[in-house]
């Protein structure tokens, strides 16, 4: 056997598990930023994290965030820590609206996942049923989707961060709300996101988990995680063709 052989063997093989992965399943819960769209594409993330540290900064208290946690490009790694210590607070409220705020701007310049607005659109038509679930602000999720003309696609099915930031994934309560909202049972179900809440939150639920890695970065963190490698897509294309052939 060849190299080349070999490797359409495994194309081949992935494309078969794919297929089976689909047939099984009645319910999709997406991640938003990642499967669905890059949210902070036309605002860099790194900015609006350095904006909630310069309003801490404001209030005396960013001091209570390590030097890492101050240096942080993910502005809900700064949330999340100043929420840790300061849990339930009227600021934690405060600097939540800020980041909502910022998502609401960001999402009418995001840049759709390639393949994203046919896959969805596709499922929907071959009759499954589509949910979001993500540590996002629902407002903004909501703002994306009408301007992709997607909102229908999952309405009302879309649950996003609220004020109890314990409840974030890797916590399963979003998964959980939506599989009961409709009316899915886990086994029948998947879940597509990017990170290891993502899987954490799928795996404690009970739902299979396909990764999705947009670049070099994001495989090696979901193959860290333990994600399987046969579970993981560079591309959401296999994926729509397995849709559209099922």
């Amino acid at each position: 056997m060849t190299p080349e052989t070999g490797r359409t063997d495994l194309v081949a093989r992935d494309a078969e598990e794919l297929a089976r992965l689909v047939a099984g399943t009645r319910n999709v819960l997406f991640d938003f930023d990642g499967p669905i769209c890059r949210l902070f594409a036309g605002h860099p993330a790194v900015r609006i994290a350095r904006e909630q540290v310069l309003w801490l900064e404001e209030q005396g208290l960013a001091g209570l965030l390590t030097e890492a946690e101050r240096a942080s490009p993910d502005p809900h790694g700064v949330l999340m820590a100043f929420a840790a210590r300061h849990p339930g607070s009227d600021l934690v409220l405060d600097l939540e609206e800020r980041l909502t705020r910022a998502e609401l701007e960001a999402a009418p310049d995001a840049w759709p996942t390639a393949y994203a607005d046919a896959l969805v659109r596709t499922w929907v038509a071959v009759g499954a049923r589509l949910a979001i679930v993500t540590n996002n602000s629902a407002r903004s999720v909501e703002k994306y989707l009408r301007g992709r003309d997607l909102y229908a696609c999952f309405a009302p099915h879309i649950y996003g961060r609220t004020a109890d930031l314990r409840l974030l994934k890797p916590n399963p309560d979003l998964l959980l709300k939506a599989l009961r909202a409709m009316g899915a049972a886990p086994r029948t179900s998947l879940m597509i996101g990017d990170s290891q809440t993502d899987y954490t939150a799928a795996r404690t639920a009970g739902v299979p988990f396909l990764g999705y890695a947009g670049n070099d970065a994001v495989l090696r963190r979901l193959l860290a995680d333990g994600v399987p490698e046969r579970r993981i897509l560079r591309s959401l294309e296999p994926l729509l063709h397995a849709v559209r052939t099922g």
